[in-house]
């Protein structure tokens, strides 16, 4: 699929093709794969599961142009061009962690009127130097900068670390070697890149009209719970959904209960 500014987006699909569709956006070095609870869940029985690797990540181009990173419109287009493309009839975007940025990308260039809603789930609004500490812990502070070294063992390092913060200590061995073997694919420069934008998208949250949820662990170290307390201040139609101790990934960690939710949000906002 080709998206924003040419490039070439890996896009895959799940479950019931006649169902609401349920677009998934992963975050910062990460894959379609982070959404594996979700697409091999009974979410397939009654929704059309679409996940696609962001632009540099995964199995879609790579570019290293810092302009196909820092140009808000170029994600606004990959998300529009996915919907277009798939004829995707009001879906609910999830974005996880860095998707939020995406998903304020597309927002702020198409409105949300071809969207029925949107799960924000740990996901970042704010980045840049005002974000850095108030709304992105040090999960992240700490690991970035290394992730971004182009010397392999001091990124492989950083990534391990990074991993342990977003998915916790105790995970089974072939998880963490999936996420490991996924996130290392993302280039260092590509990280980099991802970082360079200074963005703060609470205008955009006050103009959104469809439903949203806000999914987000109270002990996340890595993308902080004051920034879904900022989302809920400034979206008027936000509502959220509070965990505990599943750090950055609650879609993973308690799949049982965020696809439950996300089922019942999806179906509520397609009825309004």
């Amino acid at each position: 699929m080709i998206g924003g500014g040419g490039v070439k987006l890996h896009v895959r699909e799940w479950g019931n093709a006649n169902g609401a569709p349920l677009l998934f956006i992963h975050g910062w070095s990460q894959c379609h794969l982070s959404w594996v609870r979700q697409y091999e869940s009974d979410l397939t029985d009654r929704f059309r599961i679409v996940a696609l690797d962001l632009r540099g990540h995964g199995m879609s181009d790579a570019p290293l142009e810092q302009l196909q990173y820092s140009d808000g419109e170029k994600w606004a287009d990959d998300i529009a061009a996915i919907v277009e493309q798939l004829a995707l009839v009001k879906p609910i975007l999830i974005g996880w962690s860095y998707g939020g940025y995406v998903i304020s990308d597309y927002v702020q260039k198409y409105g949300d009127g071809k969207i029925g809603g949107i799960n924000f789930v740990a996901a970042a609004v704010v980045l840049g130097r005002k974000a850095f500490g108030p709304l992105i812990g040090p999960g992240f502070l700490q690991n970035a900068p290394a992730a971004c070294a182009d010397d392999l063992p001091t990124n492989i390092s950083a990534i391990r670390n990074f991993l342990r913060a977003c998915l916790g200590e105790k995970l089974a061995a072939e998880d963490f070697e999936t996420a490991l073997a996924y996130n290392m694919v993302v280039q260092p420069k590509v990280r980099a890149l991802l970082l360079q934008r200074d963005l703060d998208f609470t205008p955009v949250l006050r103009g959104i009209t469809v439903p949203v949820v806000v999914t987000h662990d109270r002990s996340d170290i890595v993308v902080l719970p004051a920034m879904s307390d900022l989302i809920m201040a400034h979206c008027k139609s936000a509502m959220a959904s509070w965990y505990d101790g599943t750090g950055h990934a609650p879609f993973f960690k308690e799949p049982a209960r965020f696809n439950g939710e996300l089922a019942r949000f999806a179906l509520d906002a397609s009825r309004t």
